[in-house]
């Protein structure tokens, strides 16, 4: 095969598909709860302070690796680990999404919180599981364009809870809404009954025991000692600085002097085109030049682009200097985004997925979190040109940590499946593309 044929091979097939699909079932549950939920309850009288309180639902998503072994050990019957986890959860949220609409803010918001709660539970278990699957099925090539467009489709489902549910809602009854929303759940449903199950199924834990402890041993076992060490370090410090620098966005455009409605039209409008398009560009270039070098490119692109915004400080509110500087930001967070993830589900042992996934994603969003959670103390101590040249410096020990992690040069070769898994893996890509 010519490398521009399996360039489109690696972009144009079924696995896509499945990618964009689990893309939408995996995100519009988030967005039921921060989008759609709080609009239901403050239209329905609630007070603020009770609607903040809800944001604590988001618990199961910060610790879904808790549970995650169980799902590496575990497989309920018929389909297989990865389509049967799928499907568990996403009939589990069709249910409670659908449940909405027979509760009553009126007469208390317990049952509600309840139902929220269980909503995010099944969500991050769907969560683990689709990544698990996406991770058994893509080869390391299309990591990269695959998640790419698992991730826009993800947020690309924003608009069912944060647009549709809205307007249904001034022509219909709020029970009629949960309803319909709750069937876009079938989108995820109808994919996971159709694909079939991937490769990786043999080799898998066979206690709990082994579903706990394994994933550590062979993570530790296939980098050694030190590299794995590395390893975890670059993966909690490579996006550290471009975070930093997009925390305070909205009240940085606030304080140099523009409007509500220019940040809402040209920023919101630049954040989000630029993210899709660095997302799909990221991924088709990681199928050409490998995640090595990606991560190289990107991470160039991702430190420059935090001093576009030292330079916004300077210039002031000027609406074009706005777009350009937020589409460049945005674009190498796309960019840096889809390099990243490849990384980080490359780094996986496909026996383990569920479990190592689940624990890596967790691990390096919490550096970000206490990170961005100084920004405000920061900005007030240095003010916003310098904090921004802090945040290029805080790219830096990720960048210079690829040599050892990620050299520059073609990548390793691709983890073989597990021993006795031959014809799954061949039953499996022939289904998919």
């Amino acid at each position: 095969m010519t490398s521009r044929r399996r360039f489109w091979s690696s972009i144009l097939n079924r696995r896509m598909l499945l990618c964009v699909f689990t893309g939408f079932s995996s995100g519009m549950p988030l967005y039921v709860l921060y989008q759609l939920v709080p609009a239901w309850l403050r239209d329905e009288g609630v007070d603020l302070a009770t609607i903040g309180l809800f944001s604590l639902v988001s618990f199961p998503y910060t610790w879904k690796f808790l549970w995650s072994p169980l799902m590496d050990r575990f497989a309920p019957p018929g389909l297989g680990r990865r389509r049967g986890w799928s499907l568990a959860t996403q009939v589990a949220l069709l249910l409670a999404l659908a449940a909405f609409g027979w509760t009553d803010p009126a007469r208390g918001v317990r049952a509600i919180a309840v139902l929220a709660f269980l909503t995010a539970f099944a969500s991050a278990s769907q969560d683990i599981a689709l990544d698990a699957w996406r991770r058994d099925l893509l080869p390391d090539r299309e990591l990269g364009i695959g998640n790419a467009f698992f991730v826009n489709a993800y947020r690309l489902s924003s608009l069912v809870p944060g647009s549709l549910a809205l307007i249904l809602a001034d022509r219909l009854p709020w029970r009629a809404v949960h309803l319909v929303v709750a069937g876009f759940m079938l989108v995820g449903i109808l994919t996971t009954l159709i694909a079939a199950e991937p490769p990786g199924g043999e080799g898998a834990p066979t206690t709990l025991r082994a579903a706990v402890v394994e994933p550590f041993v062979a993570f530790v076992r296939r980098n050694g000692g030190r590299r794995a060490l590395a390893v975890l370090a670059f993966m909690l410090l490579y996006k550290l600085g471009d975070s930093m620098a997009t925390a305070l966005s909205t009240p940085f455009y606030l304080d140099l002097g523009f409007t509500k409605t220019t940040i809402g039209t040209v920023a919101k409008a630049a954040a989000l085109w630029s993210s899709i398009a660095g997302g799909f560009v990221g991924g088709a270039i990681i199928v050409r030049a490998g995640i090595h070098r990606s991560l190289w490119l990107f991470g160039v692109v991702q430190l420059v682009s935090i001093l576009g915004y030292a330079a916004l400080a300077r210039i002031g509110a000027d609406p074009a200097a706005l777009f350009a500087v937020v589409s460049f930001e945005y674009l190498g967070v796309g960019l840096g985004t889809a390099a990243f993830i490849a990384f980080i589900a490359r780094s996986t042992d496909r026996r383990y997925t569920a479990t190592q996934l689940a624990l890596l994603t967790s691990l390096t969003g919490v550096p970000r979190t206490f990170a961005n959670a100084t920004t405000g103390f920061l900005v007030e101590a240095m003010g916003y040109e310098h904090f921004f040249y802090l945040c290029a410096l805080v790219a830096l020990p990720g960048m210079l940590m690829l040599p050892l992690v990620a050299p520059w040069g073609d990548d390793p070769p691709e983890e073989a499946p597990p021993a006795g898994d031959g014809k799954a893996r061949g039953a499996a890509a022939g289904s998919a593309g």
